[in-house]
C-alpha cells in the first residue's frame, strides 16, 4: 500500500500539493505515482514565471518504464522549481513527499479545496 500523508491534497493525476502559510503551493508526485513509474530518470519542469492552469500539463516525468505528463493542481504562476530533482531525478523514488517539483503562487480565488483529501485519494488508488 502506498503512503498517503493526511496533511496534503491530491489530484486524480497523482500530484500532491501542500499550501504554506504564505499561500505558496508546493507540488510533487505521490508515492503511488513513483512506485508505478519505477526508477525515475528525468523531469521536465515548468519555467519560473510561467502561468499555469489547474488540470493542464506543465511538464513531464520519465522513468525506465514510461513517460507521463505532470499536471498543475492549481491555476497560478510558477515561482520556483526544485533544481535537486532536475539534477537527481531518482531522489524522488526515495522520498516523494520531501522531493517537491515546483511551487505555485495561486491566482486570486484559486484554492486546493476542490482537490482530494487523503481519504479520497486512498480510495482512488485502491480502486485503480
Amino acid at each position: 500500500m502506498s503512503y498517503v500523508p493526511t496533511d496534503l491534497r491530491y489530484t486524480d493525476e497523482h500530484e500532491w500539493i501542500r499550501t504554506g502559510t504564505d499561500g505558496i503551493a508546493t507540488v510533487g508526485i505521490t508515492d503511488h505515482a513513483q512506485k508505478n513509474l519505477g526508477d525515475i530518470v528525468f523531469f521536465e519542469l515548468p519555467d519560473v514565471g510561467r502561468d499555469v492552469e489547474a488540470g493542464h500539463p506543465v511538464g513531464t516525468v520519465e522513468s525506465v518504464k514510461a513517460a507521463s505528463d505532470l499536471y498543475s493542481p492549481l491555476t497560478g504562476e510558477v515561482v520556483e522549481v526544485n533544481p535537486d530533482v532536475v539534477d537527481e531525478p531518482e531522489a524522488v523514488n526515495s522520498d516523494p513527499y520531501v522531493m517537491w517539483l515546483f511551487k505555485i503562487r495561486p491566482k486570486k480565488g484559486a484554492s486546493p479545496n476542490g482537490l482530494l483529501d487523503a481519504k479520497a485519494y486512498q480510495k482512488l488508488i485502491a480502486e485503480g
